[in-house]
């Protein structure tokens, strides 16, 4: 027979072409998460079993990474049998990574009468079909790269369309999934922490009476991503924009700002140290030092757990900057908080420059026996380290703890006080005063 000849291609030769051409042919049943396959050609006999699950089946379709054949990380997919649902005919492209080698397969999903049984008829296009489609979509995305997700909303109706994944596809995905029931799941692919403000702007009251028509909101939380890791989001809701009052139609996306966000937070953090410690020593200055004993004060007096407070100084600092010159005696104040600083981090308790050679640090959980041994501990590291040009100098120490009716003025003079004391003492001593 002549295919060539149109009074000789009938239908039925038509079907007898596709069944000889087609790469595979499927019948579902979708409440008994079964498929069997009614054909299969080419590479589609080793990349679709016989038979099988059809939750595994749409995960391998097209839960999985746009050009990759990496998975999507197991959270995400709760929305898998959400995405095997089907309403009405349903055609879709994707991308196949099959031993190493790219196959591109139109899907079309054909429901069978009213019930959750499908015909799927895939089949592989030829490069031809699609480069031109490919080049554009390239030059897309380098404008829209950095949306992750999108979908239109329908509050009233609580219903959900047009999703969009950009790293699964470039096509609007298949989702049956009502947007109550979509804030249910995806609530736990957010932060922990930002979960209670995640529900609370995505809560439809609140988008009802917050977001006028025409108007967008949005926010920035941790969210996980489909290779499970926790980035920086931008969610943003934009309202439709019509004449009717009691229209609540949104539409949704997801901002990938990880990239920025992290930028910003390292430069925020590095003006916060700069305003915040010591340009010198790199410890704590002393407004931030006052602001930690603030603290601690009402730390105290709400848990009323025990907190020391102690004040260091170097001993005959002048003889040092007076012998040896300033340059010298700024590098062993730099050596001596650095002792501070490494003690410290053992030990719950946080350091900083009080001001010139007296150095002040904050003990939590620590009783006044143990505030007084681990200050003869550090007066002994002190007196045993081998400083530059100096090679040994001594601190003498002031202890005291915090009381509940305590100000820093009274807790610091009793500090001050025990270092008089100490310094009287003949220096290189530790002195308590409660």
């Amino acid at each position: 027979m002549d295919l060539n000849r149109s009074d000789s291609f009938t239908f039925d030769v038509a079907m007898e072409f596709l069944k000889n051409n087609l790469g595979a042919v499927l019948y579902v049943d979708g409440d008994a998460d079964t498929y069997r396959a009614l054909s299969r050609k080419s590479f589609f006999t080793e990349f679709v079993d016989e038979t099988g699950s059809y939750h595994d089946l749409i995960q391998k379709l097209w839960f999985h990474f746009n050009n990759s054949s990496d998975k999507v990380v197991e959270d995400y997919h709760v929305f898998i049998p959400t995405a095997g649902k089907f309403i009405g005919k349903y055609s879709k492209r994707v991308n196949i990574i099959f031993n190493d080698v790219t196959h591109t397969i139109q899907m079309t999903i054909y429901p069978i009468k009213e019930s959750s049984t499908y015909l799927f008829i895939l089949d592989e296009l030829d490069g031809s079909q699609y480069i031109d489609e490919t080049l554009t979509n390239k030059k897309v995305d380098t404008i829209q790269n950095t949306f992750l997700f999108s979908m239109y909303i329908d509050i009233v109706r609580d219903t959900t369309s047009s999703i969009s994944i950009t790293e699964i596809s470039d096509e609007v995905m298949n989702q049956q999934i009502k947007y109550s029931d979509w804030r249910k799941k995806i609530v736990n692919m957010i932060w922990p922490e930002d979960q209670p403000l995640f529900l609370k702007r995505t809560d439809p009251e609140y988008l009802k009476k917050n977001i006028a028509p025409g108007k967008t909101s949005s926010f920035d939380c941790l969210m996980m991503n489909l290779n499970g890791r926790y980035i920086w989001v931008k969610l943003i809701f934009s309202r439709a924009e019509t004449d009717n009052p009691e229209d609540y139609r949104f539409v949704y996306m997801v901002q990938d700002i990880n990239e920025t966000t992290v930028v910003l937070m390292s430069t925020l953090k590095k003006y916060e140290d700069l305003a915040l410690k010591d340009s010198l020593t790199e410890v704590y200055n002393h407004g931030r030092m006052e602001t930690e004993i603030s603290n601690a004060l009402e730390k105290h007096k709400k848990c009323r757990k025990n907190i020391a407070i102690m004040i260091l100084d170097i001993d005959y600092f002048k003889q040092v900057n007076d012998k040896f010159g300033h340059a010298v005696g700024d590098t062993t104040l730099k050596e001596f908080a650095h002792i501070i600083k490494e003690f410290c981090k053992d030990h719950n308790a946080v350091t900083g420059r009080w001001g010139g050679e007296e150095f002040v640090a904050v003990f939590y959980d620590s009783s006044q026996s143990e505030a007084e041994d681990m200050a003869n501990e550090l007066r002994k590291k002190v007196e045993d380290f081998l400083f530059t040009a100096v090679e040994h100098i001594t601190c003498s120490i002031g202890i005291t703890m915090l009381k509940p009716d305590d100000t820093i003025n009274t807790a610091f003079e009793r500090m001050d006080s025990a270092l008089y004391w100490a310094k009287s003492s003949g220096r290189n001593y530790v002195r308590v005063i409660c």
